[in-house]
């Protein structure tokens, strides 16, 4: 099997880093470079227990998407075929902050990635986006985005996710840099920083601390493991064409409500722990996407089950406090100061 070189940009983060462990397990000929700016949520950490055979194939450089110089340094140094791009800034709570910094990382980032691409030849860019481009859906609708659907951002961070999305089709139309992007509901999973629901609610449940829900509890995601992910995006590199999206999706539906009980269950905490405060601004009621594409033209189907995955992912933070406590300070939003 030929050797293969990845840039992986962002990949000091949840998603990202563990699309590098599954990468480099799944490819054992192929080499990966991780560019990662190592803001509030890049935690090198992630990757602390790869391999030695995995560690010579691997690659370190911290540095900013947006340094088109550097990124065109690294293709040429390492010889670099794909690019696969999680980079981002992606708390929707920290975007009612500070918008500036999601459109300076999302888009103008994403805009040198490509530019970078375009003049030096990179065979596929693949870039990681979302589904909350489409905006929202009805609480009661049976509908669910598809591939094609018009984008209605609701928020900085789905606006800035929008917008690079388009500039992405745009390169590909006008350049022809071969692209393909990727859409997904929330992940779930080991190494997830605690900002984010689950890994919020475990912690916070695992100090005796109250597990923050907003108002409008029943607000519904659809959950995804962030393994099944990676294996979805593995597949779109594999066999997806070129200057096509497709949407990664289990189809399971669960509120925030739901996601706190069954964390409380799982370690065996009382109710009393939840409690109630206002709504973030933008607050979208339900994502759901359609993954029927995915699953007819590349074969591509989930392979873990909810309720044991999130099992699993609460035991994960239970049994390794040394990798979340130190990144609890760290926190950029306080959730409970909305109402104010």
């Amino acid at each position: 099997m030929s050797e293969q070189r990845l840039l992986v940009t962002g990949g000091a983060g949840f998603i990202g880093s563990n699309f590098i462990r599954l990468w480099l397990a799944r490819h054992p000929s192929d080499r990966i470079i991780n560019l990662d700016l190592l803001t509030y949520a890049g935690n090198p950490a992630n990757l602390d227990d790869l391999t030695d055979d995995q560690r010579e194939r691997y690659t370190f450089v911290q540095g900013d998407i947006r340094n088109r110089e550097l990124v065109e340094h690294l293709i040429g140094e390492h010889g670099v075929e794909v690019i696969v791009n999680f980079a981002a800034e992606s708390h929707n709570s920290r975007a009612v902050l500070d918008p500036e910094a999601f459109l300076r990382t999302n888009v103008l980032g994403t805009q040198a990635l490509l530019e970078a691409c375009r003049r030096k030849g990179v065979r596929r860019f693949h870039h990681v986006s979302t589904c909350e481009v489409y905006g929202d859906l009805d609480l009661d609708s049976p509908a669910s985005f598809r591939e094609g659907d018009p984008y209605r951002p609701r928020t900085p961070y789905n606006a800035s996710k929008a917008a690079a999305d388009h500039v992405v089709r745009a390169y590909h139309e006008t350049f022809h840099v071969p692209v393909s992007i990727s859409m997904c509901a929330n992940n779930y999973g080991p190494y997830q920083f605690p900002e984010k629901v689950i890994p919020l609610f475990t912690t916070n449940a695992l100090q005796g601390k109250p597990l923050p829900l907003y108002r409008h509890s029943e607000n519904r995601r659809e959950w995804i493991h962030v393994v099944d992910h990676c294996l979805g995006i593995e597949r779109i590199l594999e066999r997806g064409r070129v200057g096509e999206t497709y949407h990664i999706g289990t189809g399971l539906e669960k509120s925030v409500e739901q996601i706190a009980d069954a964390i409380l269950g799982t370690l065996g905490l009382p109710q009393s722990l939840k409690i109630y405060v206002e709504d973030r601004p933008g607050h979208d009621r339900r994502y759901l996407l359609d993954s029927s594409r995915i699953r007819r033209e590349l074969d591509w189907q989930p392979t873990i089950d909810f309720e044991q995955g999130l099992r699993e992912t609460v035991r994960w933070y239970q049994e390794h406090p040394e990798w979340w406590k130190p990144l609890l300070n760290r926190a950029a939003v306080q959730e409970t100061g909305w109402g104010r």
